[in-house]
């Protein structure tokens, strides 16, 4: 039943309890069975009875109902007062429920009914005015039972009967004719005068007992007449001419009306005397045509209640009695209700209203003023009980009104489902069905639809709330309360449910604590004076008897303590506060066994869908929220619930950590510890999910040592023939400068080796104040088998970041895979923690998100609860975007078979330092040491040193010319400060073998320090069958550093090319400083060679011997050499034959050694400028291997090699090597005195002539291309003026020479004089651009007097 449905005053309460040993199941059964009639048509229910309990049955032809309700318990005996005002607030009737069997007869279940009803009602109780036992048989136990058996009292139901509800029917209809009845003899006795004054005695009278009347006003017999077989109440006092006044509670209905069990009573409880002298006076009978109204109303006759309540109401008018009044007026609401009912009955829609006045109006304007009146009663002028019932009187009142207008919006309107929600809210579900969808959207159509709207429900239902609550008892105060919240939660007002709510659960404190302490009282009263009631440490009860005795600890009944905690987390989170953010696990399967509670793998994953959310707005009022915590907490400690106050602690702790004070934080942890520490001490087994949010901020692989990092090679290596281009030139060999493939490749993968240990480091967050103690941290892993000792008892400094190591092994080959940290809190669950490695994509996912939630914020305005976090998370347009479609990656390891070891045993050099000469060599001698049980059938050495990086650098910015580009290139490959010349002097190396490695060292100007990097592995494992084959091997690489100092010494300066033809050897042996005159013999022919020269200076302290050799085809080979002191210069001179290459081979581009075949040159040349460079590259390139040069020291064995490429070649060097196309021979003639031509005297690069005489000048020309040529010849003589010519001497037109053909011409001439005399001549080809040269040649002359 609802204690505040509107019509309640107009229902028969029935009270339904168990008898005997019946099971709850079969009880709830029979029970259901009987609570489905709930109204009894009037026409059903029994008469023939004549006397004074006539008065309210009906007539045999009405058409009104009888309406029942069934409460679960009966009212307390503090509110009998009410028993003449309220009878629709005491159970009228008891029916009890029993299953008898063979073992269980009817006498039994009677007797039991008996003493159940004394046990609920005591003796000298009004109520009930009637009682039934139905017996229900045991379908195991048919025809054993005696249900033939006839008792007053009880009324057996076989197992066998049809249509038992039929039959349950007209019982209750037997029982309500007694009811009725009996509500008839009641009003004779209220109707005499004595009973009237007793009416009007009190605000809340009470009928006293017989020997409590006035004997003085007893005058006739007002007692009831002899009824049946019921004997008649003798009372000592009143045996002769007394009030007979007797409550005959009938039985209920038997197999006849006579057959019934008797239970003599007076008609009221023993109560306080009233005031005795205004017992006979004269009394309005106001009070008594409202109960007379109400008897009528339970009786379902409106139309006579209706009648009486009009009556009482025109004898209240004077303001006397303002409570009874106020109670007419509730009545008179009610039979209208009852009316609009009967008439409407069977509409399924509203009724329509086509006035101006709603019809519910009236009713609400007539319940106002009954409320009015309740509050301007003035309070009794004696404490008693009547103050307490006045404030209930209210507050019942305003939950009538309330019903009034929240049924009507409930149901869209006055009409039949209003009806029906008022008069059996439990009887339709149509209520719920349209308050389910608690949107704004759905309760204001709801307003308007009815034409009430949800603050007018709200105003309404807020006056019960006031000081009169505290007046209440708490169980009353708790059911208004709890009918206050579940009207807001229903209008969609959660901050007021919420607000309610908490009142409840005070109130419901308050009535376990003050149950504990009487409790407590029994308790130690039972015990005696000699025990004595203790409590333990964590807060139990324990008694202990006598000294040195054991405690015994009382267990505390737990039942309904989820309820009310399920009430307090509505309550917070309503505030925003969620107390049910730490889950719990039971630890003997480790599910989480609470529905905060998550496994694992799914908060993990939540934990990465909310990676993209930066912090929450905060909602709410901090310091309303930290008072609703401790509020909470104190509730989870008053029940007792240490595993509630452990979650509630940890769950602010967890979501609100930011808003606590630094006490507040340290009081939370320390109540924590406390509540996990008792529930330790209990033995109970549920944990709490850890709650410091994700301390995990990172995991790290530390990296292998560098001797032991695996490193992945393909098998092709080891067919293929090794090339230093690869590793010297591995930052250019990419033809593109940007090559997008090469960025978007795989990243470089984590090797580890198996059954070797590795280093993991993981950084932790304390956020808080405190120092966060942490039981145990292991890693979570997946794939190959990980074996590694988990880190406990672990301390975090507060406001920290703390790095721990973990060291683990990998028992087998394959991929592990690092998902995450699995945390476990002292005396918590433990909780695995993923850290994925976001990939690109995740990455902008996450950017977006963030950015949509910044963009959000403050932007959009929430309405009322929709502003929570987790309500705008949800509405977010944020939400809409995906999710990460692909798993989340994590950290991963390739775990490789096991690697052999090596060592360096020992080294030829002292603290890994050399010092060389420019271009000197040296040997570095390692003895290595194989200190593995697996053999190494697989070495290879590599060399770093610090130039080959900045040469690397310039090659890849790409700003060099192409010469510069080569010559970085030769440098890298050809002058190598580090090299292994001995590749195959060692194979294998067995277990704790030792070898010596040779590597040779050359000094290199800018080489500071190099690094011998030794490469080894077991490639061939016979013992291992992989499937497939795989593609790849590994090795590891030991590397030793070298510190290198370089001394440059010497250095070269303008090399110079010059033509023999025109060189003095004087002059040529006065400036070399080197023996270079013992080689002009081989100078045949001048005009063939060249002279070679370049200038050595040494920038040391000691004195070096310099020699220069060539080797050239054709030619012998020649040295010279020459001894530089330190500080000095010295040329040195060597010649050179001249030679041509061929147009093929100069017409090549300069070639790249790296092999890219994308390099476009950054120089803007011209066509005849680039062939000009080519041509003097390649005739430089011909020169440095024709030329070479190498240094010793003077005075010791020290020697290397003296690099030339720094030296460039010019043009005019170019003239002078280069053999031209047309050779040009000059020769001076003179006639013999016999007339034959002699050639003149030669000697030391000059002709010998004499003035004054006849001479011929011979120039042959000699084409020595593959094509003729048309020439032409031009002469110089200097100076010309003092020599004598025949014919012209330029543009002396030689004619078309064919290939290897040979045309000569001779001029006459005279020197006038003595003197040095030149003479030049240049050949031009016809046909082309200004007569290009072709070649050109001179000699010299010197005229003398003796020549």
């Amino acid at each position: 039943m609802n204690s505040h449905a509107f019509a309640a005053l107009a229902h028969i309460p029935i009270l339904v309890c168990p008898v005997g040993p019946i099971p709850r199941a079969a009880f709830e059964k029979y029970a259901a069975e009987i609570r489905t009639f709930d109204s009894i048509r009037l026409g059903d229910i029994p008469a023939g009875m004549k006397d004074e309990r006539a008065r309210f049955m009906p007539n045999p032809l009405s058409s009104g109902y009888l309406y029942l309700s069934y409460p679960s318990h009966p009212p307390p005996p503090r509110h009998m007062s009410l028993s003449l005002f309220r009878p629709s607030h005491f159970t009228l009737g008891i029916i009890g429920v029993a299953a008898c069997s063979s073992s269980y007869p009817l006498a039994s279940a009677l007797e039991q009914f008996e003493n159940t009803v004394l046990d609920i009602f005591p003796e000298g109780s009004t109520f009930p005015l009637a009682k039934v036992c139905l017996a229900f048989e045991d379908e195991e136990s048919v025809g054993n039972t005696g249900l033939g058996d006839t008792l007053p009292g009880i009324v057996s139901i076989p197992s066998v009967m049809g249509n038992k509800k039929l039959y349950i029917g007209t019982l209750l209809a037997d029982l309500c004719s007694h009811i009725l009845a009996e509500l008839g003899r009641v009003y004779h006795v209220l109707e005499s005068p004595i009973g009237n004054e007793y009416l009007n005695s009190a605000l809340f009278p009470t009928l006293p007992s017989p020997s409590e009347m006035p004997l003085s006003l007893s005058s006739g017999n007002l007692g009831y007449p002899p009824y049946s077989s019921q004997p008649e109440l003798e009372s000592s006092g009143l045996a002769t001419s007394g009030i007979q006044i007797k409550r005959s509670s009938t039985a209920g209905p038997g197999n006849s009306h006579t057959a019934s069990l008797i239970r003599q009573s007076t008609l009221g409880p023993p109560a306080v005397r009233k005031r005795i002298s205004a017992v006979g006076a004269v009394s309005s009978h106001g009070r008594l045509y409202k109960v007379l109204g109400d008897f009528f109303l339970l009786a379902g006759r409106t139309e006579d209640a209706s009648l009486w309540y009009a009556e009482a109401i025109v004898l209240f008018k004077t303001g006397q009695d303002p409570v009874w009044h106020g109670s007419v007026l509730e009545g008179m609401a009610t039979v209208f209700v009852l009316d609009a009912w009967s008439a409407g009955q069977g509409l399924q829609s509203s009724v329509s209203n086509n006035g101006i006045k709603e019809p519910w109006v009236d009713i609400y304007e007539q319940l106002s003023q009954a409320i009015a009146l309740y509050h301007k009663a003035p309070a009794p002028s004696e404490p008693s009980q009547d103050h307490s019932l006045l404030a209930l009187t209210y507050c019942t009142a305003v939950m009538r009104q309330t019903s009034l207008l929240f049924c009507t919006w409930s149901t869209k309107g006055w009409g039949a489902l209003a009806f029906a929600s008022m008069l059996q809210p439990a009887s339709t579900s149509y209520t719920q069905k349209t308050t389910s969808d608690n949107s704004w959207t759905n309760l204001e159509r709801i307003s308007i639809v009815s034409g009430v709207s949800r603050s007018q429900i709200a105003n309404t239902v807020s006056q019960a709330h006031g000081p009169w609550l505290l007046h209440l008892g708490p169980h009353e105060r708790l059911n208004i309360l709890q009918s206050m919240a579940t009207i807001y939660s229903c209008l969609g007002y959660k901050r007021k449910e919420a607000f309610i709510l908490r009142e409840v659960i005070s109130c419901i404190m308050d009535l376990i604590v003050c149950g504990r302490e009487e409790n407590d009282l029994s308790r130690k009263s039972d015990l005696g004076s000699a025990n004595t009631g203790n409590r333990s440490e964590n807060g139990d009860e324990v008694s202990a008897v006598g000294k040195g005795a054991v405690g015994v600890r009382q267990n505390e009944i737990l039942e309904g303590n989820q309820s009310v905690l399920k009430l307090l987390v509505r309550a917070c989170k309503v505030l925003g506060v969620d107390l049910e953010a730490v889950g719990v696990v039971t630890a003997a399967d480790g599910n989480s066994s609470e529905a905060g509670g998550r496994d694992s793998n799914g908060s993990a994953m939540e934990d990465l869908e909310g990676l993209a959310d930066a912090a929450r707005e905060s909602f709410g009022w901090p310091e309303l929220q930290v008072g609703v915590i401790r509020e909470a907490i104190a509730v989870a400690e008053a029940l007792p619930d240490p595993l509630a106050v452990a979650r509630i602690s940890f769950s602010a702790l967890k979501t609100m950590h930011s808003v606590l004070a630094s006490s507040d934080q340290y009081h939370l942890y320390q109540t924590a510890g406390r509540a996990l520490a008792a529930m330790r001490r209990r033995g109970d087994a549920p944990a709490v999910e850890y709650w410091a949010g994700n301390p995990i901020m990172s995991l790290a692989l530390l990296p292998l040592a560098l001797h032991r990092l695996p490193i992945e090679n393909p098998f092709s290596i080891l067919t293929a023939k090794s090339s230093t281009t690869n590793s010297l030139l591995s930052g250019i060999i990419d033809p593109f400068l940007y090559n997008p493939r090469k960025s978007s490749g795989p990243q470089s993968k984590n090797l580890i080796v198996q059954d070797e240990p590795i280093e993991l480091t993981i950084t932790l967050r304390n956020p808080y104040v405190f120092d966060l103690e942490i039981q145990s941290i292991s890693l979570s892993t997946t794939g190959v088998e990980f074996e590694s000792s988990p880190v406990s008892a672990l301390v975090i400094p507060p406001n920290t970041l703390y790095s721990i190591t973990i060291i683990g092994t990998a028992k087998t080959r394959g991929t592990l895979v690092f998902r995450g940290c699995i945390v476990q809190a002292p005396w918590g669950a433990p909780r695995e923690f993923l850290l994925p490695v976001p990939t690109d994509a995740d990455q902008n996912l996450f950017a977006r998100r963030q950015s949509a939630v910044r963009c959000e914020s403050g932007r959009t305005k929430y309405w009322g609860l929709d502003s929570l976090p987790w309500e705008k998370d949800r509405r977010r347009l944020s939400a809409l975007l995906p999710s990460l479609k692909n798993p989340p990656q994590f950290l991963q390891c390739v775990v490789v078979s096991e690697q052999p070891l090596l060592r360096i045993r020992w080294t030829s050099l002292t603290h890994g330092a050399v010092m060389l000469y420019n271009g000197e060599e040296s040997t570095i001698r390692l003895t290595l040491e194989n200190i593995s049980a697996l053999p190494i059938d697989f070495i290879r050495l590599s060399f770093e040193d610090s130039t080959i990086g900045p040469a690397q650098e310039a090659l890849s910015e790409g700003e060099l010319s192409v010469f510069e580009i080569y010559e970085t290139e030769y440098d890298l490959l050809h002058r190598k400060a580090f090299s292994w010349r001995n590749e195959k002097e060692i194979t294998n190396i067995l277990p704790n073998q030792k070898v010596v490695l040779s590597v040779t060292c050359v000094g290199k100007v800018g080489c500071a320090h190099g690094t011998i990097h030794i490469s080894y592995s077991q490639v061939n494992r016979d013992h291992e069958e992989q499937v497939p084959v795989p593609e790849v091997f590994y090795t590891r690489q030991l590397s030793y550093p070298v510190a290198v100092t370089v001394y440059h010494m010497l250095e070269c300066h303008d090399m110079r090319l010059m033509p023999m033809i025109d060189m003095d050897y004087d002059d040529i042996s006065r400036r070399a400083s080197n023996s270079v005159i013992h080689l002009l013999p081989e100078v045949d022919d001048p005009k063939e060679w060249c002279l070679f020269a370049i200038d050595v200076r040494n920038t040391y302290g000691l004195p070096f011997e310099v020699t220069f050799g060539r080797e050239q085809a054709g030619t012998e080979i020649a040295a010279v050499s020459s001894t530089v002191p330190p500080g000095s210069m010295s040329r040195i001179m060597l010649p050179v034959k001249k030679f041509r290459l061929s147009d093929d081979q100069i017409s090549q581009p300069i070639p790249t050694l790296s092999d890219r075949q994308f390099v476009v040159g950054k120089s803007k040349l011209s066509i005849e400028e680039e062939q000009a460079q080519r041509e003097l590259f390649w005739y430089r390139e011909e020169l440095l291997k024709i030329v070479s040069a190498r240094w010793k020291e003077t005075n010791g064995d020290r020697h290397g090699d003296l690099s030339l490429r720094q030296q460039r070649l010019t043009l005019p060097m170019l003239k002078a090597l280069r053999t031209d196309v047309v050779q040009i021979d000059l020769t001076l003639i003179v006639d013999n005195p016999d007339g034959s031509p002699q050639e003149l005297d030669y000697s030391r690069g000059k002709y010998i002539a004499s003035p004054n005489e006849m001479l011929y000048l011979r120039v042959e020309v000699a084409n020595s291309s593959l094509l003729p040529l048309a020439m032409t010849l031009d002469l110089i003589f200097d100076p010309a003026e003092q020599v004598l010519s025949e014919g012209v001497l330029s543009s002396i037109a030689i004619g078309k020479v064919k290939p290897d053909e040979t045309k000569a011409v001779e001029v006459p001439l005279c020197f006038l004089c003595t003197g040095r005399f030149e003479i030049g001549a240049e050949v031009r080809l016809m046909g082309t651009s200004k007569g290009s040269r072709a070649s050109a040649s001179r000699i010299c002359i010197s005229v003398r007097e003796d020549g």
